[in-house]
């Protein structure tokens, strides 16, 4: 079965200049995921269905749902012991590659807001290392048919390797439903509550409303 997510070599001698001394040092050991639904394993995980990606919630771990305030959910995060777990999905171009595009407009907005950045090969190729003054970043993307899949990872410095490393778990298991629709590019894929967790929610909030 072919995954979407196998790892890649670097992609343009752009990318080289880009990369940090600090390279991760990977082989070119293949990964399976993240999957397109239309090649999703039949492997029996569970996974949490939000729609537009489905994934497996790390054990221990806690949804905290971000929702705009016109309604739509904006994020849904996994809140772990050693950090903050996050995948979203964006509809792309047929051709791919909107990671390149995406990642480098990403280290120009963070080195604007302070924040110390280097581009190093990851699993699935360059990804991004960001200190702040709040917590580490680490930014992973996976480019797929007609979809980006971007997993951000937030924790304390002394955490964030860890953290990386589940994240990498956590995207590599995850399946992206982009559908049909035509979508403009960088359109996050919308995301659909599970009806327990909506429910929840929406309980949460008549209640902040009649304290």
């Amino acid at each position: 079965m072919f995954g979407w997510g196998r790892r890649r070599g670097r992609q343009t001698e752009s990318d080289e200049a880009e990369m940090s001394a600090d390279d991760g040092g990977h082989t070119d050991e293949e990964i399976a995921g993240p999957y397109d639904e239309a090649e999703a394993p039949d492997d029996g995980m569970e996974r949490l269905d939000l729609g537009s990606v489905r994934f497996p919630v790390p054990e221990g771990g806690q949804l905290q749902v971000e929702v705009d305030p016109s309604g739509p959910v904006r994020a849904v995060h996994v809140l772990t012991e050693l950090g903050r777990l996050t995948v979203s999905a964006f509809a792309a171009p047929k051709t791919g590659e909107l990671w390149q595009e995406v990642r480098k407009e990403l280290v120009e907005q963070l080195r604007s807001d302070g924040a110390r950045v280097n581009v190093r090969e990851g699993e699935w190729g360059p990804e991004l290392e960001a200190d702040t003054s709040k917590a580490a970043l680490r930014f992973v993307g996976v480019d797929g048919p007609r979809w980006l899949l971007r997993g951000v990872a937030a924790a304390p410095a002394d955490n964030i390797e860890a953290c990386t490393k589940m994240l990498y778990s956590l995207v590599e298991e995850t399946v992206v439903v982009r559908g049909d629709e035509p979508m403009p590019v960088r359109t996050p894929l919308p995301i659909e509550l599970p009806d327990e967790i909506a429910q929840h929610i929406q309980q949460a909030q008549e209640q902040d409303e009649q304290a």
